[in-house]
């Protein structure tokens, strides 16, 4: 293929620098815990930046037997509002890297 140009190596060179550097604040994110809660505070659950459900709390009140869904729901909506902090602090911990680039699906 020949020689390559400065520019292009410099700008390889760049790219591997950008991945490694999103790959570390990736893990740094992924191992960070994050809780979410629902119902007043009624439900609480907590779950990993990697997505991974670490554990739900519930307040004695959450557990109606004479509602069993409301339980389910308030977990859901505690589990989601856990999952929306991690997703949030995931973008901006990678939005620094890419310098705002809209880089759609590719981070995960």
């Amino acid at each position: 293929m020949g020689r390559m140009p400065k520019d292009l190596k410099k700008m390889m060179q760049q790219a591997q620098q950008m991945q490694a550097a999103m790959a570390e604040k990736q893990a740094e994110v992924s191992d960070k815990t994050y809780s979410g809660s629902a119902g007043g505070g009624v439900v609480t659950a907590t779950v990993k930046g990697s997505g991974e459900l670490v554990s739900v709390e519930f307040d004695a009140a959450a557990l109606d037997p004479e509602d069993p869904e409301l339980a389910g729901d308030l977990v859901v909506a505690a589990v989601n509002a856990a999952m929306a902090k991690a997703n949030e602090d995931m973008s901006d911990a990678l939005g620094g890297l890419t310098g705002g680039l809209d880089l759609g699906g590719l981070l995960g």
